[in-house]
């Protein structure tokens, strides 16, 4: 299974609603939370092509963007080949 990364900040409902999916899929992954890390939230936005909303997720090191992007990625279909690597 490739790498999977979400970016998060608390309190925050989406990405509490992605991590849910990822732990229903049983999908490792590293969270990193940039509530109070400028240094962290700008190394997010970098690698996120200057998106800056939270939850920013990357599968192998692609930024897939949010949580509205990781449950439509589910719904098509197209999440579960991502995480196999395929």
């Amino acid at each position: 299974m490739p790498p999977v990364q979400i970016y998060t900040t608390m309190m925050c409902p989406f990405c509490a609603r992605a991590i849910s999916l990822l732990k229903k899929k049983g999908v490792a992954y590293d969270e990193i939370d940039v509530t109070f890390s400028n240094k962290k939230r700008q190394q997010m936005t970098d690698l996120a092509d200057g998106r800056y909303t939270v939850p920013q997720i990357f599968i192998d090191g692609n930024g897939i963007g949010g949580c509205d992007e990781l449950i439509e990625l589910e719904r098509n279909g197209e999440l579960d080949p991502l995480l196999a690597g395929a």
